[in-house]
């Protein structure tokens, strides 16, 4: 539940809208992005769901193998079966998720004399 309320949060600031008040209700989740495509990697579970073939299982499965580099990732790790691939893959896309910075290797501290 807490993921979720982070994602509604971050969607909030990203759009530019204004932070609700401790204690208030969290914003929706985002919305589909601009194109009108859902993203398999952030994309909630509901919204994956709107998906024609998509139920709470397949929801889960998808949700369970982030991330995607290319949608279909979706038939080749078996996650739904190439017919409902065709079906859905002008509704879906794969948005690249951001690297994680590498840590720096650390410093050996300064000999003492």
């Amino acid at each position: 539940m807490w993921f979720k309320a982070l994602l509604a949060a971050m969607a909030v600031l990203l759009s530019g809208g204004a932070v609700q008040a401790q204690g208030a209700r969290p914003a929706a989740p985002a919305a589909p992005a601009a194109s009108g495509q859902i993203d398999l990697n952030s994309a909630s579970r509901d919204d994956l769901m709107t998906l024609d073939g998509i139920g709470e299982v397949r929801a889960d499965a998808i949700i369970r193998a982030r991330p995607f580099k290319a949608k279909t990732e979706l038939v080749e790790r078996r996650l739904i079966p190439e017919a409902l691939y065709e079906k859905i893959a002008d509704k879906v896309m794969a948005r690249p998720v951001p690297a994680a910075p590498t840590p720096r290797p650390a410093q050996p501290a300064p000999k003492r004399t």
